[in-house]
C-alpha cells in the first residue's frame, strides 16, 4: 500500500502548470511498455483502445471486471504511475462507481478519468464524491481527473463548463479534463478560472504542446488516437497486400527483436 501511495503522490506532483505531463495513451501491455521505454513519466490507458482490443465498442461497454483486469496487466509490468480511463465509472449509481474505484486501486492504478457525458451536474458530482470516498477509504490519494464533455459534444458554453468544474472539484476531483478544446486562448481562460490542474486532449490539427504549456495547462493526453493510428496501419497493410501485393505500409514497423525483448523485460 505504501508503494501505491507513493506512486499516487508522485503522479500528482507531475501535474505542473506550464510544464505539462505528456501522456500518449496505451491500451495493452506492449503499448504501455513502449510508452515507458520512450521516457514517459506515467502511463495512461485509453478506454477506447482497451475496449477495441478486447472486441467491444467504446462507451461503457467493457465493464468493470475487464477494465480492471486490463489495468492490472499494465501496472504489473511498468514501474511508472498508471492512470486508468474508466469512462463513466462502470456503474449506474454512485455506489457502483465506488466499487469500480476500489477495483481499480486494487489493480494498481493511482489515477482515473471519469467522464460526465450527458449526466446532470448533480448526478456527476455525486458519482465523483463516491469515488473520492472510496479512494479515501482505501487509503490512497487517488488522482481523480473529472472529464467535462461540454466542448467534446460540440457546445461552447464556458460558463457551464466552469460551473461543472467548480462542483466537481468540491465533490472531490483532483483535476479537470476538458476534451474538445484546441484553442490555446480558451485553454488559458480555463486555467485561469479553474483552481486545479487542467488537462487537454490533443492530436493532429491542434497547435503544438508548447502553445498549451504557455497557457498553463498541466496535462496533455492523446486519448484513443494512438490506438486508432495503430489500427490504421493494420487496415492499410491489409488493403495494400490484397490490392497490390506490396508491403510498404509496414516498412516502419518496430524490429521483431526490439519488441520481443521489451516484453521479456516486462
Amino acid at each position: 500500500m505504501s508503494s501505491l501511495t507513493e506512486k499516487a503522490r508522485v503522479f500528482r506532483s507531475l501535474h505542473v502548470p506550464g510544464d505539462p505531463l505528456l501522456l500518449p495513451n496505451a491500451w495493452d501491455v506492449a503499448s504501455a511498455l513502449l510508452t515507458e521505454a520512450a521516457g514517459a513519466k506515467a502511463v495512461a490507458t485509453t478506454s477506447a483502445g482497451v475496449a477495441w482490443s478486447l472486441g467491444v465498442p467504446d462507451g461503457d461497454n467493457l465493464g468493470r471486471d475487464r477494465a480492471a483486469e486490463a489495468v492490472r496487466r499494465v501496472t504489473e509490468v511498468v514501474g511508472v504511475p498508471v492512470t486508468a480511463d474508466i469512462e463513466g465509472g462502470f456503474g449506474a449509481t454512485p455506489d457502483e462507481v465506488a466499487v469500480t474505484i476500489t477495483r481499480i486501486l486494487e489493480a494498481g492504478a493511482v489515477g482515473v478519468n471519469i467522464e460526465d457525458g450527458a449526466r446532470s451536474l448533480a448526478d456527476q458530482a455525486a458519482r465523483l464524491a463516491a469515488a473520492r470516498q472510496s479512494a479515501d477509504d482505501f487509503g490512497v490519494p487517488l488522482f481523480i481527473n473529472a472529464r467535462i464533455d461540454t466542448y467534446l459534444r460540440g457546445g461552447d458554453d464556458l460558463a457551464d463548463t466552469l460551473r461543472r468544474a467548480s462542483a466537481f472539484l468540491e465533490a472531490g476531483a483532483t483535476g479537470i479534463f476538458v476534451p474538445g478544446v484546441h484553442d490555446p486562448g480558451l485553454a488559458a481562460q480555463l486555467v485561469k478560472e479553474i483552481d486545479a490542474p487542467v488537462n487537454m486532449l490533443l492530436g493532429p490539427g491542434a497547435p503544438p504542446v508548447s502553445a498549451f504549456a504557455e497557457a498553463g495547462v498541466a496535462r496533455i493526453s492523446l486519448g484513443s488516437s494512438v490506438a486508432s493510428a495503430a489500427y490504421a496501419v493494420a487496415k492499410a497493410a491489409t488493403e495494400e497486400l490484397l490490392a497490390g501485393g506490396t508491403y510498404t505500409s509496414i516498412a516502419a514497423g518496430l524490429p521483431y527483436g526490439e519488441l520481443n525483448n521489451l516484453l521479456q523485460k516486462g
